[in-house]
């Protein structure tokens, strides 16, 4: 809906290490700042053993500061023997303290496509109020169309080297009002509104996550790539796929 919910980063592994330091920066501690989202004691963060590393392990470390509890869904439950989804298995860890969710779209490994809508909908209704989504979706945007407006998760991280595009970029979809509830990642230029000696006040969602001199050459890259993308058609790449 609007240029600021596009934040360019190295890659798919830093967009998502960018929401769960964010969330995790107070180490469960309430921010100074009340409006800010944050995770702590008692909370739940929702994954799967079939997520990519880049999904595991910065959610093993948000956790560890936080103090958030980190669950997952089986294997054998987010790709069935018949290569489904089991939204009953995902559902029964649903809680009221969970507050994050997040999952790759399409499977790197097995190929499973996770029905997300469905999975958005129990996560809006069975978790708590305001549980966040994140959706990892380096495997689907290369092959498929992917509407963010429709799937209504939260967040979504990309790569652009597997959409045809260059090494060392990627970004971090969210929605506007989100992204401005997250504190800053990076401290640096082009993130600022005002430097004080002993404070500074902070640009709004994307350049507060943007600190330092952006990958102009790369963002321009991965312009064409997408372009090159659009050109030949997603549904029609899908199709053939």
């Amino acid at each position: 809906r609007s240029r600021n919910e596009i934040v360019f980063t190295s890659g798919a592994t830093e967009a998502i290490n960018l929401v769960a330091s964010t969330l995790s920066q107070t180490c469960g501690k309430p921010p100074q700042n009340a409006r800010e989202l944050y995770l702590t004691e008692g909370d739940e963060v929702l994954i799967t053993e079939n997520e990519h590393h880049s999904n595991i392990v910065p959610w093993q470390m948000a956790c560890r500061r936080s103090g958030a509890t980190l669950k997952y869904l089986p294997t054998n439950a987010a790709c069935t023997a018949s290569g489904e989804f089991d939204l009953r298995s995902f559902e029964e860890l649903l809680t009221p303290q969970t507050k994050l969710v997040s999952l790759q779209h399409v499977s790197n490994v097995l190929g499973t496509i996770y029905p997300i809508q469905a999975i958005v909908q129990l996560v809006r209704t069975k978790a708590h109020p305001g549980a966040k989504i994140l959706l990892d979706a380096c495997q689907s945007l290369p092959h498929m169309p992917v509407d963010v407006q429709s799937l209504d998760v939260d967040f979504l991280a990309g790569s652009g080297h597997k959409m045809c595009g260059p090494t060392g970029i990627g970004f971090l979809w969210g929605k506007e009002d989100v992204l401005n509830s997250l504190p800053p990642y990076m401290g640096g230029g082009e993130m600022i509104r005002d430097v004080y000696m002993d404070n500074s006040t902070y640009a709004d969602a994307p350049a507060r996550f943007e600190a330092g001199t952006p990958p102009i050459a790369q963002a321009v890259g991965l312009g064409a790539a997408i372009d090159y993308l659009e050109t030949i058609g997603m549904e029609r790449i899908h199709d053939y796929e």
